[in-house]
């Protein structure tokens, strides 16, 4: 009877431990968390804009922020990155591991124990592949329309400050995040439309940009010969979180909306998404308008570096770096001279102590090289 009874405690126990075992959670995905190295780049750059700029970033791909927890913690020269913090779908959860999971089996990450914050946002919007995959962009046209209605009126543009070309400008109604704007690049004489540009709001409040050929397939950039677009990292910059009014005089083309008509729907609209972007409790602060640039200045002062900034990134003297690169050209950033001397990151990559996960050759320009570590 005593061997019955041990033989039912010891099932029980073991049934016990196969139950305990099967409730415990499942182990956190190793690329979830990720370390960023900062690297100071001007005078007076900071590890809180940095970090602020890459808050930025991660809200241009989707990322809610919620206030708590944040998500982004950082050190002295260190900034931790949680992705099951940062608000993202899981669509982008799962793309952002990817990225996650390439970055930390680099030289570099194995070297510093930590990826550039700069490569990082560079890899981020600088690939479009990567911006277009982690922020859902769909492979054609007619399935990003799928979603709207289009409005039976239409805007013509006759003198834009894109496109090379005349534009037919379609959107839907707005319905607080939700609406589409749809600018065709036609012939002014045919109308035989060249490629299409998309713009989208992102429930989080940012727009999100597609660019598509004639036959409605996504493309990495605008077509140089139509457009001075580029590539959506340049949509996010040049549009800055807006709803742009039209800059230059137009001609009114019958059947489309006046140009005066068109003007003040558009103003309109972008006033109804800065009053609904106001209500949101969670993200990144678009009443400061000009924070976006930390972002650029990220990306910016990565692909073209200053001696200094190569100092802190590749652990060398500067005397060492100047050594290392002399007889390379440098030049000046005309919009943030700040920035100092600089070098080409396509013309040094090869020349630093380590390899990092390789970058696009242009952020926000058609790319001699076009990466894509997702597919």
């Amino acid at each position: 009877m005593m061997r019955i009874t041990l033989l039912l405690l010891l099932t029980l126990m073991l049934s016990s431990c196969n139950s305990s075992s099967s409730d415990l959670p499942q182990s956190v995905s190793p690329y979830i968390t990720i370390q960023l190295k900062w690297n100071k780049a001007y005078p007076d750059d900071t590890i809180d804009k940095s970090a602020l700029g890459l808050s930025w970033a991660l809200s241009y791909v989707g990322a809610i922020l919620p206030n708590a927890p944040y998500g982004i913690d950082f050190s002295s020269t260190t900034i931790s990155l949680n992705l099951d913090q940062i608000g993202l779908n899981p669509t982008a959860l799962q793309k952002m591991k990817m990225l996650h999971q390439k970055l930390m089996a680099s030289e570099e990450y194995r070297t510093n124990h930590a990826v550039d914050l700069g490569r990082y946002v560079t890899l981020l919007l600088g690939a479009s592949e990567h911006y277009y995959t982690i922020v859902g962009v769909p492979n054609s046209l007619d399935d990003l329309l799928s979603h709207y209605t289009l409005k039976p009126e239409k805007g013509y543009l006759t003198n834009s400050s894109i496109s090379f070309e005349h534009r037919i400008l379609q959107f839907s109604e707005q319905n607080t995040f939700d609406q589409v704007f749809v600018a065709s690049e036609v012939d002014s004489v045919s109308n035989e439309v060249f490629e299409y540009e998309t713009l989208e709001i992102l429930p989080n409040g940012q727009l999100r940009f597609g660019i598509f050929d004639a036959n409605g397939h996504r493309k990495n950039n605008a077509d140089t010969s139509h457009s001075n677009a580029g590539k959506p990292a340049k949509c996010l910059w040049c549009h800055e979180s807006s709803i742009q009014k039209t800059y230059d005089p137009q001609e009114h083309v019958f059947g489309y909306l006046p140009a005066l008509q068109l003007q003040n729907q558009l103003i309109a609209y972008n006033e109804s998404l800065v009053n609904t972007r106001l209500n949101l409790q969670n993200g990144v602060a678009f009443s400061e308008t000009q924070q976006h640039t930390l972002t650029e200045l990220l990306y910016i002062s990565f692909m073209e570096p200053s001696a200094a900034r190569l100092s802190s990134e590749w652990n060398l003297t500067i005397a060492q770096v100047e050594t290392l690169l002399s007889g390379l050209p440098t030049h000046v950033y005309e919009e943030f001279p700040f920035l100092g001397t600089l070098y080409d990151r396509n013309s040094i990559e090869a020349l630093g102590p380590f390899k990092g996960l390789p970058v696009s050759s242009s952020v926000r320009e058609q790319s001699a090289v076009e990466v894509n570590h997702l597919n």
